[in-house]
Parts: structure tokens; sequence; C-alpha cells
């Protein structure tokens, strides 16, 4: 793999670069680990933003970085590997060496040399074990069980019992869906869509007992501990056990249907969300695992000659549960959120293997951060504790004891982020590639779904189009207890899928329309924006809104690049309109605009996301400086990095931003400039009919639908807050 990379690495950077790579190239620059590129450290922006800073300090700091060309910033040996290697590799690969994470020290980073715990096999085998080893008080226990299983009410047994017929699952494969609102006094407006179930409407729980939700466990006696610290939070809580949110997304998530919250807030209610999904996930587990044990022990005690087929209890492999993750810091909050869970109190520990391990690979030092750098608050609570983005873990659990670094045919639940994953399941022809595990997942959760579109959403897609597949090998399963739908290949129409996300986004509602086929429905909600990002904007400065008309949503982005050269670049190429920076959201465009700039020789410089850090410097300065007329920006090195470029006076937005306070955090940068030249600033956004979700979180839904209706550019004047 490093010889490909290698050779990769040795093209150059030409100004007719090659602009297609195979799939197989990308994956492996994403595995190849540069120790100069991956040793930068994140820098100090007080060192930057002086414009007096001295010439030679800022060469010796890029010694290496020889030449400016256009700016200096990628070109020649101040640039990446990666970049060198052809820049649209850099689009679709995973950012790892673009989300500011220092991973050098990091062996998993690279091609990951993986531990399994090999030890623990026979203790946490769900074959030779059974419900009296693994319970203290086994006739209880087995009681407990039996009560609850049995019982017809457990929408566990609900769900994976219930047998489709054929004729349903042809509807389920081929009919559309139907659709229903209605409205929740917390989760606000829900669209409830199936094709089994229709006309229903889907009503919240005004209270909601815990014994009533039939949780396993210790769950019933945990819960309210574990979740005491959101309770607290609530002003007269009406629940003992939930706050308002966790209620009526527990009612959904509980009742196994499919759910995409698009108002996840790293800020507010990150932790609360992931807290529920936590309880599900163990609650599910808990389970599946107590219905097997409970037949092993009834098939040992069961007279030989008679029917051994009534207890299938299991799928074609173990895993049950895949959460979809970015950060090692989100592992290992899971992780703590389910030992917590488990543990009844002080007195009754869990044991927890490899627990030290763990800590090592998914902890981080709070002194490896620089104090001094200072950012917004939503962004120190996403790039929280271990930031690295390549890791899978598997965790086996049984009451008393949990086991990380399960094998995977050995795990009941999998964390993994998506290019964890992605080098794991491969691409068609290699030789090493793996995707059985995925074959009987029952709930997927893919939590800060926004985040995958500032790694690589291609590792997403990937991953769904390998789930649920009929296993290409047997692992030694006993089919005479796997269940039928196991066996039809059916497993999808079984799964619950739960998407968190930031925001709405096109491409991440296509993966809930297009990979979800949940026999019980789909539930997303859907609300308008509240509040427009332009009404944050601080600074007094004209935004014009620039329409461009494209026939389809292939052709946006063709028909964009054209209206942008042919309308708005003209009007800017004059010098008075220096200082002039386009932000662009996708890398592709950004990677097309940079070569249209340098075929015509305009004087610009840009910054990305692979931009060494010399690079950034100059360019920085050479555009505070009016040395460089155009910046060329990208959304990818705002979102992982977040300085303030001083000296714009005009800006671009190619297309909206995918986080719409990004919008007002990019026009706020002009008040750090001379404020004599005020009058001068503008603003200048292009957007067509397909980016109404970005254009209403922006403006606003009334200003988003007279835009849409009208074909005439739309002028708006912010005086500040507005």
């Amino acid at each position: 793999q490093s010889e490909n990379s290698d050779k990769s690495s040795a093209e150059s950077d030409s100004e007719t670069e090659v602009e297609q790579v195979s799939v197989y190239r990308k994956l492996l620059a994403t595995l190849k680990t540069s120790p100069e590129s991956e040793s930068e450290e994140e820098e100090d922006e007080s060192e930057l933003e002086e414009p007096g800073e001295s010439e030679t300090e800022m060469d010796s700091e890029g010694s290496q970085d020889t030449g400016e060309g256009d700016g200096g910033e990628e070109d020649k040996n101040g640039v990446p590997e990666q970049e060198q290697a052809t820049d649209t590799a850099e689009q679709t690969l995973g950012q790892e060496q673009a989300d500011g994470a220092d991973t050098s020290c990091d062996p998993s980073h690279g091609v990951i040399e993986e531990f399994t715990d090999v030890k623990h096999e026979s203790e946490f085998s769900l074959e030779t074990n059974f419900m009296e080893e693994e319970s203290g008080d086994c006739n209880a226990d087995k009681r407990d069980s039996d009560s609850s299983q049995a019982s017809s009410e457990d929408p566990f047994k609900q769900h994976m019992d219930k047998e489709l017929e054929e004729k349903e699952v042809e509807k389920l494969s081929t009919l559309p869906k139907t659709s229903s609102q209605s409205k929740w006094p917390r989760l606000g407006q829900l669209t409830f869509s199936s094709t089994l179930e229709t006309h229903k409407t889907l009503k919240a729980d005004k209270e909601v007992d815990v014994k009533q939700l039939h949780l396993h466990k210790p769950l019933e006696s945990t819960w309210p501990k574990v979740n005491k610290q959101f309770l607290s939070l609530v002003n007269k809580p009406s629940d003992p056990s939930f706050t308002p949110l966790q209620r009526e997304l527990f009612c959904i998530m509980n009742a196994y249907r499919d759910l995409f919250y698009p108002e996840r807030s790293a800020l507010t209610n990150g932790e609360e969300i992931r807290h529920a999904y936590c309880l599900h996930a163990l609650n599910h587990v808990l389970k599946a695992n107590a219905q097997v044990l409970s037949n092993n022990a009834k098939r040992r005690d069961q007279k030989p000659g008679t029917d051994r087929d009534d207890y299938r209890d299991q799928g074609l492999t173990r895993p049950k549960v895949l959460m979809i993750v970015p950060f090692r810091e989100c592992a290992l909050r899971i992780v703590h959120i389910f030992i917590s869970l488990l543990e009844v109190n002080d007195k009754r520990k869990i044991d927890v293997s490899n627990k030290k391990r763990f800590k090592g690979e998914f902890g981080s030092d709070p002194e490896e951060k620089p104090p001094n750098l200072k950012r917004p608050e939503d962004y120190e609570a996403v790039f929280a504790g271990n930031i690295d983005d390549h890791f899978r873990i598997g965790v086996a659990i049984l009451q008393k004891s949990m086991r990380l670094y399960a094998p995977f045919y050995s795990s009941d639940i999998i964390i993994a982020s998506p290019l964890g994953m992605r080098t794991i399941i491969g691409a068609e022809g290699e030789k090493k590639r793996d995707f059985d595990f995925l074959s009987s997942i029952e709930i997927l959760i893919i939590d800060q779904a926004d985040i995958y579109l500032m790694q690589n959403w291609e590792h997403v897609l990937h991953l769904m189009k390998h789930i649920n597949l009929l296993p290409l090998d047997s692992h030694g399963v006993d089919f005479s207890r796997v269940r039928m739908l196991n066996l039809n290949n059916w497993s999808k129409y079984y799964r619950q899928t739960l998407l968190f996300s930031a925001l709405q986004d096109p491409q991440i509602n296509s993966v809930f329309n297009k990979h979800c086929f949940n026999y019980v429905g789909q539930v997303a909600v859907r609300n308008v924006p509240l509040s427009a990002s332009i009404s944050h904007v601080m600074v007094q400065l004209p935004h014009v809104f620039r329409r461009l008309e494209a026939e389809n949503l292939t052709s946006v982005i063709d028909t964009r690049f054209q209206f942008f050269i042919d309308k708005v670049l003209p009007e800017y190429r004059d010098a008075i309109m220096s200082h002039t920076l386009i932000y662009v959201p996708s890398y592709f465009d950004y990677v097309r605009l940079r070569n249209y700039f340098k075929k015509e020789q305009l004087n610009f410089t840009h910054i990305c996301e692979y931009t060494k850090k010399a690079g950034v410097c100059r360019a920085r300065r050479s555009f505070l400086k009016g040395e460089k007329q155009f910046l060329l920006f990208t959304e990818r090195f705002h979102f992982y990095k977040r300085y303030t470029i001083k000296g714009i006076r005009n800006l671009i937005f190619y297309e909206l931003p995918t986080y719409s306070h990004f919008y007002s955090e990019i026009c706020n940068m002009m008040v750090a400039t001379d404020s004599s030249v005020d009058a001068t600033w503008t603003c200048t956004v292009l957007y067509s009919k397909y980016d109404a979700q970005k254009l209403a979180a922006v403006v606003g839904i009334d200003r988003t639908a007279q835009m849409l209706q009208s074909k005439k550019n739309v002028h708006l004047f912010v005086t500040g807050e507005n």
C-alpha cells in the first residue's frame, strides 16, 4: 500500500492536473501517513495575525516551502503528499490530515494494527453460557427473563418476532411510502412515512413510567441515576426519568421506528441524545442476549429427540448494534455510559476487560491542546478530547461484564468511524476485506452525521451499501438458531436506523429516504429554521443574492461555475475590487476554480484544508496587505481551523455554507478590518432553487419563499443585529 501511495505522491500538481482518481487510489491516500504533514501542530494565531511579522520568521517556519508561485500555499514542496497526488483524491479521501488532530503518535491512524481480545472468548460466548451461570440469583433472573420475553407488549419481542409475509416484503421493496404529519410538544413537526402502516397518526406519550418501557434489568434502576445530570437542568420535570426531548425521542426509538433528528447540537442537547440512544442500544442487546442464554438452558434440559426448531433467537452473525460516530472521544463517552448503566451501585462494579488499554487509545491528554487558542464555543464542543477519526472497536456485553476489543464476530456492539468501517469493508477486488459482520445488524445509529460531510460522505454511502447482506461465510453459526428473517435475507426490513445531525442536508436526507427499509416506518423531524443566520451579522453590509437557473440537480455544479466566470467574476477583476474572499464549500469546486484562476493568471492566493502551516501564513499575510486580489477559501478549512481572515472587503459565497452560522461568522470577519473602508464592503451569494434548505437557514423561511418565487436578484441590507 505504501508503495502505491509513494508513487501517487510523486505526481506533479500541474495546472491541468487529472481530476479523476480510482477509488482504490483514494483509499490508499487516506491510509498513507506522512510524518512531515502529520507533525504539524495547530498554529498560534497571535503569530499570524500581526501584519508586522518578519519575513524571516515566516520563511524559517516553512523552510521546506520553496517558491511562492501564485501564493505558494500548496504548490511544489509546500504541498502535503496527498495534495501532490491529485486534487480530486483530496476531495473524497477521509479528512484525517485535515481535521487538526495531532495523530502522528497514534499508531491506529495509519493502517490499523488491530488488537483483539482473544483471552475472554469462552467467557463471553453466547453459545456456551447459560442464564444461571450469568446471574447471581438464577431462579429470579430466569423468572424475570421468561416473564419479560413472554410479554406480548415488549417492543423488542413485538418487532423481532413479527413474521413478515412475502407479499408484505414485496410491497416494502416496490411500493412508495405514504406520509402523514403530526406535531409533538418538544420535537415539533414530524413526518411519519410507511409502506405497510397507512394513515397512522403518531402521538407523543405525555408521561412515561419506566416500568412500562420494558427496560431490561438493571437499566430500570440505573437509568434515572445516570440521567440525573440532565433532569436537574429541566424546570419542574414532569418525568422522573427522561427530559422532554429524551422522552419523545425514546418513544420513537422504543417502538423500533427509524428516526431522523436534524437538530442535534454539540453545545446543548448532544449528550442528552447520546444517553437516550445508548439506553436503547444497551436495552436491545441485553434482551437479545438474555433470550439466547435462556434458550441455551432450555435446549440443554430438553429431552433427546424433541423438536429443537423452536429456539430461533439470533442472526447469521452476532453483532446487533452498529454505532457510527466521528471521533474517538465519542466512542469513549459511549462506553462510559454503557458502564454506568450496567453498574447497579458502587458495590456492584462490572468487570470491564481491557479498560486500561481503551482509555489509553481513546482518551486524550489535556496538555496536548495549545492553551492560547480561542475558538467559538461550538468548535470547542465538537473537537473536545481525542479527535482521531480512524477507529473501530467491538464490544461484547453480558449482564455483569463487558469485553472491549472483542473480535467483531464475538461482539454485540461495534463502535466505529466511517473511515474505520471503510478500511475494513474495503473495495471490490481487494483480497483483504470483510463485511459479513454487518449481515445481522438490527440497530444502526449514525450520530453527528453532518460532520461526515466535512470528512468523507462516500464512506457513509459505502457502509450503507454493505450492511444487511447475506454473509459469504457461515462463521460457525448454528443455523437451527437463526431467525427466519435472516435466512430469508430480510434483515434490512427489520433494521432500525437512528440518524442524528445538526442540520438538514440533501445528502443526509437521501440516506434516510433511500437506505432505510424498516417495516415499522420512518419518523423524520422537519421543523423550519427558527432564526436566520443573517440576523447575526454584526457589520453594516449589503447582501446581494444572485439566482442561477439550473435545469436539474445534476447540472447545478456546471451551471454555477459558468455563471460565476461569466457573470460574477468580471465585476471583481478591476483592481478597485481588491481584498475579495471567495468562500467555496465543495473541494471539487475549489480545485476547479483554482485551476481556472491559474489558467487566467489572476492575482490570487488560496487556502484549503491541506494547505501547510507556512502556506496559510503567507496567504493570510499577502491577502491582508493587498498583494493578492483574491483568496480562494474552502469550507472544510474553516470547519477545522476557524481562523479569522483579516482584510476582507468583498465577499463572495460561491455556494451557501453547509452550516448556516458560518455565513454570519465569515461576514463578521470584516469587522476585523479598517473601519474607514466600510462603505466599500460587499457580499454576493450564489444560489439556485435546489438550495432551499440552506437558504432558509441563512435568510429565514419567509424570505426564502419570496426569493424562490422571484427570478430576480435579491438585495438585502443588514445594519447589524437585525
